[in-house]
């Protein structure tokens, strides 16, 4: 299993949009995404905190993708 990169926020939202994910809802401190097929997973946006590759595997996982692809979209 390849490393994965720690991604700012930001970086991750941009790799959702990529992939044609919506934003339906958001939150100062977290940003819902939403795909046209339904699947849908959290970003969360809390000061100076990064996206872990623990938490970018589940995102993945919401969404239902590899980790490196998700990495791979849109970067």
């Amino acid at each position: 299993m390849p490393k994965l990169p720690v991604l700012k926020p930001q970086e991750v939202v941009s790799r959702l949009e990529a992939l044609r994910a919506a934003e339906p809802r958001r939150t100062p401190a977290h940003k819902q995404f939403r795909h046209p097929d339904g699947r849908g997973t959290t970003v969360p946006f809390h000061k100076g905190r990064d996206i872990s590759p623990v938490l970018l595997r589940k995102i993945a996982r919401d969404i239902g993708m590899s980790p490196e692809d998700l990495v791979a979209a849109g970067g």
